[in-house]
């Protein structure tokens, strides 16, 4: 996790000194429990109550004498215990009854924010789509042009995108919102199950539904999934943005600060760089995610070669994500859009992206399918080769153009049924509260 993409409200979830306080915070909740139960005196319950939370300096510190952060942790934090209280922090518990359910907080912490972002960019989605619903553009496929569309129906596609990406994440973060405190192998054998439903229930997390040692990985794996993709859907947007970015095309641009220097050599240039960026962290996350998926096969009830991984990998991912998310929201917000060099593109080929409509017409009129396609590609064909209209070459041979038959707006006129969709879907958005 580095800084350059690090908002600061996900940034401090995954600080060393949050780790350790919530550390801290599931001891006391698992002390208290014990406590419940008849099994730890009050007295050493305040004790481990009042105790501070442990510096990471001391902590570094003290694992050096050890080599092992949680042994190095409680040492830390029992420190200033008296002896007879300190007795009592961590009893019946195993390393990963701490770890594993403060991280899956940490996690539900996380994924709230994501899915905010997320929510948020979807929302935007929708009302600029809507903005735009009747603008026309040219739609491409292979990168060149068809027919025309509604520069508003490109961003519905991406609103819907981001709208399966909500419910993924939704759905990864019930999956990663557990935890298990049920001793060394998950037997129970040290430890009451209140124990574990009551630390769980305080900290909003459900339980594991048949714990070894730790948390399945198969969980984390499909968190860092949704990721990955709801990564790829910012990514589809973004590159998008840049293709219509091009100085050829020009269609959209990018918000930019009065600071903005594109190059350091061609005063001039206005480079795509933020969808850009949005399109390279889409690769971190993809990256990431076959990493979460490696770390699903562990030894038995349980190895340590996950742990590494997930020091890099969890951070990482759901902060890029974050990240992402709320810097594509911004470029939509600030987005520009120009329907006047829209409608020059659209007739930049001379008529020729109302071939279709012009075929189905000849084709409505009686002429054979066959007949009629090869005739209107061939005047298509001449107008490619020699800079003429479609509508010249179609007069070559015969067929002329009716008034009204090459207009953008006869592509744009039954999609009743589209809009309704998108409009079932912001009704949809705006029910949904913040997590």
């Amino acid at each position: 996790m580095i800084e350059r993409y690090a908002r600061p409200e996900m940034a401090e979830l995954w600080t060393e000194e949050n780790k350790y306080a919530t550390w801290a915070g599931v001891e006391v909740l698992a002390t208290t429990a014990q406590a419940e139960l008849g099994l730890v005196d009050r007295r050493a319950l305040e004790d481990i109550r009042r105790a501070p939370v442990p510096s990471v300096a001391r902590v570094r510190e003290l694992e050096l004498t050890r080599d092992h952060e949680i042994l190095a942790f409680l040492a830390a934090y029992t420190e200033t215990m008296p002896p007879e209280s300190a007795r009592w922090v961590h009893h019946g518990m195993t390393s990963y009854d701490l770890v594993d359910t403060a991280l899956g907080f940490i996690l539900a912490r996380s994924c709230d924010l994501v899915l905010n972002a997320a929510r948020g960019f979807a929302e935007l989605l929708v009302a600029r789509a809507l903005e735009h619903w009747d603008t026309p553009c040219i739609a491409r496929t292979h990168g060149i042009h068809a027919e025309p569309t509604a520069f508003g129906q490109k961003l519905a596609v991406h609103a819907f995108t981001m709208h399966r990406s909500v419910e993924r994440l939704a759905a990864a973060r019930r999956a990663v919102a557990v935890g298990t405190v049920s001793g060394p192998v998950g037997t129970y054998a040290h430890i009451s199950p209140y124990v574990e439903e009551y630390v769980c229930r305080e900290l909003g997390l459900g339980v594991e539904d048949m714990p070894t040692q730790v948390v399945a990985r198969d969980r984390h794996a499909q968190l860092l999934s949704a990721l990955a993709v709801a990564g790829a859907g910012v990514e589809q947007f973004a590159l998008e943005m840049r293709m219509l970015q091009r100085t050829e095309v020009g269609e959209v641009d990018e918000p930019r600060t009065s600071a903005y220097q594109g190059s350091s050599a061609m005063p001039h240039k206005r480079n795509p760089t933020t969808s850009e960026r949005l399109c390279g962290l889409a690769r971190i996350l993809r990256s990431n995610a076959g990493a979460a998926l490696e770390n699903v096969a562990l030894w038995h009830e349980r190895d340590l070669a996950h742990s590494s991984v997930e020091r890099v990998i969890l951070p990482d991912s759901l902060t890029v994500a974050h990240y992402q998310l709320v810097s594509a929201t911004g470029l939509l917000a600030g987005l520009r859009v120009f329907p006047e060099r829209m409608a020059r593109n659209i007739e930049a080929t001379r008529g020729l992206v109302y071939s279709s409509e012009v075929f189905l017409d000849l084709v409505a009129e009686g002429r054979e399918r066959e007949e009629a396609y090869r005739l209107v590609q061939a005047a298509a064909t001449e107008a490619w080769s020699t800079g003429s209209s479609l509508a010249e070459g179609l007069a070559a041979r015969g067929v002329e153009v009716a008034d009204g038959q090459m207009e953008p707006l006869r592509f744009l006129g039954n999609r009743a049924h589209l809009k309704s969709r998108l409009n079932r879907l912001s009704k949809e958005l705006q029910s949904n509260v913040e997590v």
